[in-house]
C-alpha cells in the first residue's frame, strides 16, 4: 500500500512539474490588476506589522519624555 501510494505521488509530482503547454494569455489590464493586488496585499501585512511595532515604542518614548520634563521641571524654581 505504502509503495503504491509512493508511485502515485512520484506520478502527479512529475505530470505537475512537466506540462507540455499552458496555451495561455493574460492581457495587460489582468497583469497589471494581479500585480497591484500582490502589491496591495504585502504592503498591508508591512503596514500592519510596522504599526504594531510602532505605537508601542512611541508610548515608551512619550513616557520617557514626560518622565525627563517631570524631573528638569522640578529642580527650577516657579515664577
Amino acid at each position: 500500500m505504502k509503495s503504491k501510494l509512493v508511485t502515485v505521488a512520484l506520478a502527479s509530482a512529475v505530470f505537475a512539474l512537466h506540462p507540455l503547454a499552458a496555451l495561455a494569455y493574460i492581457g495587460p489590464g489582468v497583469g497589471a490588476g494581479a500585480i497591484a493586488a500582490v502589491l496591495g496585499v504585502l504592503g498591508s501585512v508591512f503596514l500592519a506589522i510596522v504599526a504594531v511595532l510602532y505605537y508601542p515604542i512611541k508610548r515608551m518614548l512619550k513616557g520617557k519624555k514626560a518622565k525627563a520634563a517631570k524631573t528638569s521641571g522640578d529642580s527650577e524654581p516657579a515664577e
